[in-house]
């Protein structure tokens, strides 16, 4: 018995709906978007909670060794148990505008991207507060995703935090090595001695080894190492008002 065309065409009809069901792109973006949004609302509602003195952060990169079963080492001080020449070095090292600006230096930021569109080559832009930003909150790995979230957790933070409290937070979950974090454990890994009795010379070259802790090894510096240890180390000596937002 032959098949009729309209039996024909219920035919396809059906083995069409089985073989390939229907998106609903809406609804899956909505799910998406659902399960995405408290993760961006939250670093928001912890950093007032950061605010608090007797709060001690830890940095996403701490949480994945620790999933990961590989363990840290990180000892909390407060600021004033951390070299005044430590603070110094950072500072000019880091971010030479850290008391003056409201979390994002827009100057320089404005110098890399014209550099970008120019060709030339770039070199970071991060403050103090976006680099607490993306360890607190985020993850290391240049994109513009990362950069464009970062951006406005570190004007809210520095908002929030007094330039002290940030200092103190940054300090206390910067990267010094594999699985070192924080000044005390640095100062303590590299040099045998806590972080309130770093000298001008062992500050320096633990902030000249902060943009890549591990190929730049603090207490095994290079002669590149040196040279910038000791232009960082002459810049602290010559800090004076720059660091008087953390240095009463």
């Amino acid at each position: 018995m032959s098949s009729t065309p309209e039996s024909d065409a219920e035919y396809a009809v059906l083995a069409e709906d089985r073989s390939s069901p229907k998106v609903d792109f809406r609804t899956l973006a909505k799910r998406i978007l659902m399960t995405l949004l408290p993760l961006l609302i939250l670093p928001y509602l912890l950093i007032p909670v950061y605010a608090l003195p007797f709060i001690r952060p830890v940095s996403t990169l701490m949480l994945a060794d620790l999933v990961t079963f590989q363990g840290y080492d990180r000892r909390w001080v407060p600021l004033e148990d951390i070299s005044p020449r430590l603070v110094q070095s950072v500072m000019m090292s880091e971010d030479g505008q850290f008391c003056f600006h409201g979390g994002v230096d827009w100057n320089q930021m404005q110098s890399v991207v014209s550099n970008a569109l120019d060709g030339a080559s770039t070199r970071g832009a991060s403050t103090i507060p976006m680099q607490t930003a993306k360890n607190l909150f985020l993850w290391n790995g240049r994109s513009f995703l990362r950069k464009g979230l970062e951006l406005p957790l570190a004007i809210a933070a520095d908002f929030v935090w007094s330039k002290k409290r940030m200092m103190e937070i940054y300090l206390n979950v910067a990267e010094w090595g594999p699985g070192i974090y924080g000044i005390e454990a640095a100062a303590q890994h590299h040099f045998n001695i806590p972080a309130a009795k770093l000298n001008s010379r062992q500050a320096a070259l633990l902030a000249v080894s902060l943009p890549n802790p591990i190929d730049r090894v603090a207490s095994k510096p290079g002669r590149g190492l040196q040279r910038l240890a000791g232009l960082i180390e002459r810049r602290a000596r010559a800090s004076g008002s720059y660091v008087g937002c953390v240095l009463d």
